[in-house]
């Protein structure tokens, strides 16, 4: 569903509405059938305004474990998990709950940013200073 802008998600919901079918709907729009099917059932339980986002969201620990306890603990399914809490696609959920069973039911948090530099080797010409410092001393 990211291919589509916020425009399009709604001009997408539109259609639905007026009666056009998923199938036509996915070859008009160039999205799975099921990308349809869960765009719309997301506008109709949070309205328009779950697609107004600018950046990419970011969930917290507790946030994630809540989910995922509602699929392994209560048995609901993945699909209605993500439409309750308004994640932008159920395969965010998936991979949760995958990673979580990978990580010994343990989540781990992704660094984001870079990773700190790494410390430089002295050169040659340093460390033959250095040498000949205690060589004296």
């Amino acid at each position: 569903m990211s291919k589509l802008s916020y425009e399009g998600k709604i001009k997408l919901y539109n259609d639905k509405k007026e009666g056009l079918s998923i199938s036509s709907l996915s070859k008009k729009y160039n999205i799975r059938k099921s990308g349809v099917t869960y765009l719309t059932k997301l506008i109709d339980v949070h309205g328009y305004d779950i697609l107004r986002t600018t950046q990419n969201r970011t969930y917290s620990k507790d946030f994630k474990q809540e989910a995922i306890d509602r699929i392994l603990l209560n048995n609901e399914a993945i699909w209605n998990v993500a439409i309750d809490i308004g994640l932008p696609s159920d395969s965010l959920l998936q991979s949760w709950v995958k990673n979580y069973r990978e990580n010994g039911y343990n989540i781990v948090e992704r660094k984001r940013g870079r990773s700190p530099t790494i410390m430089r080797k002295p050169n040659k010409q340093k460390k033959l200073k250095q040498l000949r410092k205690k060589m004296k001393d």
